[in-house]
């Protein structure tokens, strides 16, 4: 296949194969954009809208904060919180004091939490009170050395409810809460002290090159890697996918459920921060009642999710009170981190009358996260990921071989770009495999077709091989969601018995809420499946779960389905 760059000529009208990027740290362009909207909200939580100029305050008053204890250009802190307003002041005030950004999940394990803080090197956390005074304190006291800046926090803080409220909500264990207690030896700022803090930032000179974000990633292969990206690559995607979808500095607002601290969540709110647009901070991806509520509250300009969490809007019954006035006020419904099934995307546009509305992007953190999205003026090609955004290079090559696939069959997707990731932090094998040849290796499988629109088809490792015939998972799940009784289906390969390196296809399934398990459903589904699979795709053994393990993104977890013991 030619490295020729054939999709540009699939581009909305007036999107650019080649862009202009700004110098400048991620940063001082945030603090420039915001500035020029100083009135503006810059984040609804619960009961509570702060502004713009309240944001730059307070974030200065951070970095302040975290300067005055020893951080220095290039420390690492850590910000392991929900989605609130702490974290967007955590993440500028860390970058205008030269450090950078290592969002962290609250619920890790203690052993999952410690790998991190000690990979990483961090010097400060930022996190909630129950994190600290339950974790921290007491299970890794004497396990996390390098860090010597501890600020804990609650989600209270921000919400804007009475104190009656907040005290009966922690008696209740509805808002989480811990002690906070001096840590000999190290610093221990409460969140009220740094709001107090005059701002004195020190100015610190900060290069495209220099490091912005060290994102982990999930791990699935062993422990997870430390990702670098730089300045140059975060402001490049921004850039890149705001120009890609249109949009105006200081006109929208943002709703997703995405976590902050997953790369899905933090491209949404560094291309908020980027555009001075509003966020509407979610702090639970489950509470689909609670973001309907605020959907309908505020009308958001853009909602972005993981394709459960459009499903889980559906299933919600409130979703039939959003007005039509705040859906038409949607002018992107953005989908990424998992894929979105062809008949799960027809449903969700004819159910919440979006048509044409879903806008499916495809990514990984080592891209920062976006590589490719589907246009968002013409009509999409639901079941791709779309094209290839601005300045961005994919080339298909055999998984076997290595060598260039033509359009039509299927290949490693292979990229390269301004938004490619630097390296893995202190893994140099690693960072040489992964960048070998100067593209990111990705270990997905996609087909180009003639338009230049790529379909994943598969990661390498979930791909089957069932008498020498190679099965695509994602097909096969994407075949099997049309099924009318069926919500989610995974698919794994289990080794055959009778053939040695020759696998069994077995699917998981969920069926959709109502639909009640009995043999004739289970002989429809057979069915359906016999109909519209080849026969060597068709699924050996069935297992139907009334839930799957999802991430926190809403990825189904395979490799737990295949370390689990099967019935």
């Amino acid at each position: 296949m030619s490295t020729e760059k054939f999709w540009v000529k699939s581009y909305d009208p007036g999107v650019k194969a080649k862009l202009d990027y700004p110098t400048g740290s991620l940063g001082s362009l945030i603090l420039k954009a915001i500035s020029e909207h100083p009135d503006k909200i810059a984040c609804y939580f619960f009961n509570t809208a702060m502004k713009f100029s309240e944001l730059i305050e307070l974030a200065k008053k951070f970095g302040t904060a975290l300067q005055k204890n020893g951080l220095k250009k290039g420390d690492v802190v850590i910000i392991d919180l929900v989605n609130c307003p702490q974290f967007v002041i955590a993440v500028l005030g860390t970058l205008l004091a030269g450090g950078v950004i290592s969002g962290c999940s609250p619920l890790l394990s203690e052993d999952e939490l410690a790998y991190q803080l000690n990979h990483s090197e961090a010097k400060a956390i930022i996190t909630l009170d129950a994190v600290y005074d339950k974790i921290l304190m007491k299970k890794l006291a004497d396990k996390i050395p390098n860090i010597q800046i501890l600020i804990p926090t609650s989600i209270a803080e921000y919400m804007g409810f009475s104190k009656i409220k907040v005290i009966l909500g922690k008696l209740l264990k509805k808002i989480p809460s811990g002690k906070i207690k001096p840590w000999p030896g190290k610093t221990v700022l409460k969140w009220k002290d740094i709001v107090q803090t005059p701002a004195d930032l020190k100015e610190v000179s900060i290069g495209p090159d220099d490091l912005c974000l060290l994102p982990y990633t999930g791990g699935t292969t062993g422990r997870p890697k430390g990702t670098m990206l730089t300045h140059r690559n975060m402001v490049s995607q921004v850039v890149q996918f705001g120009h890609w979808l249109g949009l105006e500095p200081g006109s929208g607002t943002t709703l997703s459920a995405f976590p902050y601290f997953h790369m899905a969540g933090t491209l949404v709110y560094c291309q908020s921060l980027y555009l001075a647009w509003t966020q509407i901070l979610i702090p639970n991806p489950r509470d689909t009642t609670h973001l309907i509520s605020d959907w309908i509250k505020h009308r958001p300009t853009m909602i972005a999710n993981v394709p459960t969490l459009y499903n889980m809007i559906l299933n919600d019954p409130k979703h039939k009170e959003i007005p039509k006035a705040a859906m038409d006020a949607v002018i992107a419904f953005v989908s990424g981190a998992a894929p979105f099934p062809v008949k799960s995307i027809k449903d969700f546009e004819a159910e919440m009358g979006a048509t044409n509305k879903v806008v499916e992007v495809y990514g990984m953190t080592e891209a920062s996260p976006l590589v490719t999205s589907n246009p968002f003026k013409r009509d999409k090609k639901i079941g791709t990921v779309g094209l290839p955004l601005p300045d961005t290079d994919i080339k298909l090559v055999s998984v076997e071989t290595g060598k260039p696939v033509p359009i039509g069959e299927p290949g490693e997707v292979l990229v390269k770009g301004p938004q490619i990731m630097k390296g893995y932090y202190k893994s140099p094998e690693d960072t040489a495999k992964a960048l070998e040849g100067g593209y990111l290796h990705t270990g997905d499988v996609g087909v180009f077709d003639e338009q230049g629109y790529l379909k994943i088809v598969d990661r390498i490792k979930d791909m089957l091989n069932v008498s020498g015939f190679k099965v695509y998972s994602v097909r096969v799940e994407d075949i099997l969601t049309k099924q009318p009784d069926i919500e989610i289906c995974a698919i794994i390969g289990l080794e055959d018995p009778k053939r040695p390196g020759s696998e069994i296809v077995k699917a998981f399934i969920k069926l959709k809420e109502g639909i009640a398990l009995t043999e004739a459903v289970k002989t429809n589904i057979a069915k359906y499946a016999e109909e519209n699979l080849a026969k060597y795709e068709v699924p050996k053994q069935w297992e139907f779960r009334e839930e799957l393990p999802l991430t926190l993104v809403g990825k189904v977890l395979k490799r737990e389905l295949r370390e689990q013991k099967t019935k």
